[in-house]
């Protein structure tokens, strides 16, 4: 199994390093960050390719995932089940961001002992063991050292929004951590994230579209009483034929929200979930997700993209990109970025955003013939424009629109959901007077694949 675990800055900085078998070579962390860097530039045309979360190098396999500005790291000698692999270093990173409160390059430096004794625990002999947070506590007695900041690099210390910086504080603290004296912990927080894949033809015609959603919860409660969660009243899972709520879904019927499938921790207890969508369980130490579903159904894709490709001279053609925000003008778009591949044969572009247009950057790639067109903020119903103009080395380059795109959006938008679930309350299940703790249920829409064509 497992040879070797490191943790790595983004700079190549080793942070971590723990061996468990000796048969790898010494310089892998070093080996790994090299190929990563410079992945696909000894290849021609596949230079700013990123790296696969597995590969092999001289007879060593690297598993890897980047969260929070780091690398984790697995080396083996075997071949290993990649999914396990990948499975397991992910329940590290989540484990040590339970224990620390928060994830960063300087929270692992400033607690590194408690991380080698986490991994040690997590990891024997290249073998997962049990990566339960609440199993963990009985054998792991070093204290977490709190790290003011929070913030990965590059990266805002939340994804939700603003106004929700008091959560954001609250979450990012660790889940052992004795609390001081006179000061309770009494917080909740249930965070309902949604990943978007669409495709949409040239004409913007809707091909396939999904959601992949999660209910992810961390609780901070003390004496660790039940909770009950409900959902969606006309929620189903399947088909309406075998839902307590009959009716044609979309259409005015019982049945506003259908998932394909979905699936719930083991802490989760059903035996209501299907006469009113009501969840009881007794929250597990640490971040867990409690529920994920999927849908395929019908729903309103958050952005729209509109293409145009027009040539206005032998070497010369234009394109322009329109994108249209379809969520509710009281929601923002963060983080949002278009990408779209170029002709082979272009040499130039010139990119002209449209005018009124504010915090929007452009950048031509000519290494890998490639537009970006970012935005620091969306705001729902606004529509925007970009103009480009592409000088080509070939004169009436023949089929010129196969040899663009597709166009790519990236995007977060906070305190929103696509598919209309919700959590229609969250209910404390304790029979003390004026017991009242915080409760925190937040939403959030991101891209997972966001694809139109030319």
């Amino acid at each position: 199994m497992i040879s070797q675990v490191v943790v790595l800055s983004l700079r190549g900085d080793t942070i971590i390093s723990r061996n468990y078998r000796d048969d790898v070579p010494k310089n892998t962390a070093e080996t790994f960050f090299r190929k990563v860097r410079f992945w696909g530039a000894e290849t021609e045309g596949r230079s700013g390719e990123s790296a696969p979360p597995v590969f092999n190098s001289d007879g060593v396999n690297y598993y890897h995932i980047k969260t929070a500005g780091l690398f984790f790291v697995a080396m083996a000698k075997t071949n290993a089940p990649p999914s396990l692999i990948l499975e397991l270093i992910q329940r590290v990173a989540a484990v040590i961001k339970d224990y620390c409160g928060t994830l960063s390059e300087d929270v692992i430096r400033k607690n590194f002992i408690l991380v080698y004794e986490l991994l040690d625990e997590l990891i024997d002999f290249g073998y997962g063991q049990n990566t339960s947070t609440e199993y963990l506590k009985s054998y792991i007695f070093n204290e977490p050292l709190t790290v003011t900041t929070v913030a990965a690099p590059g990266k805002s210390a939340s994804i939700f929004a603003p106004n929700t910086r008091s959560a954001a504080a609250a979450t990012s603290k660790s889940v052992v951590e004795k609390p001081k004296k006179g000061v309770t912990r009494d917080e909740i927080f249930v965070d309902i994230v949604e990943k978007v894949s669409v495709t949409f033809n040239a004409s913007g015609y809707l091909l396939t579209s999904a959601i992949d959603g999660s209910i992810k919860m961390k609780s901070y409660l003390s004496g660790n009483p039940d909770i009950r969660v409900a959902l969606n009243e006309d929620l189903a899972v399947g088909s309406t034929e075998n839902s307590p709520f009959a009716g044609d879904y979309g259409k005015g019927g019982g049945v506003s929200l259908l998932l394909d499938d979905c699936n719930f921790h083991s802490c989760a207890r059903l035996k209501d979930f299907d006469a009113d969508r009501t969840i009881t369980l007794t929250p597990p130490d640490g971040e867990f997700v409690l529920m994920n579903y999927r849908t395929t159904h019908e729903f309103k894709p958050p952005f729209k993209i509109y293409t145009a490709v027009e040539e206005v001279a032998p070497y010369v053609a234009e394109l322009v990109i329109k994108v249209r925000a379809e969520f509710p003008a009281s929601k923002n778009g963060s983080n949002v970025v278009l990408k779209m591949p170029l002709p082979k044969a272009t040499t130039r572009a010139s990119c002209h955003i449209g005018p009124g247009q504010t915090g929007q950057t452009t950048e031509w790639k000519e290494s890998t013939k490639e537009i970006q067109w970012s935005f620091k903020k969306i705001s729902g119903g606004s529509d925007h424009a970009l103009r480009v103009k592409l000088t080509l080395s070939e004169e009436r380059v023949p089929n010129i629109k196969r040899e663009m795109g597709p166009v790519s959006l990236s995007f977060t938008i906070a305190m929103y959901n696509v598919s209309r679930l919700v959590v229609r309350y969250l209910q404390i299940l304790n029979k003390e007077k004026g017991y009242n703790p915080y409760r925190w249920v937040r939403y959030v829409t991101q891209s997972s694949s966001y694809i139109s064509r030319i």
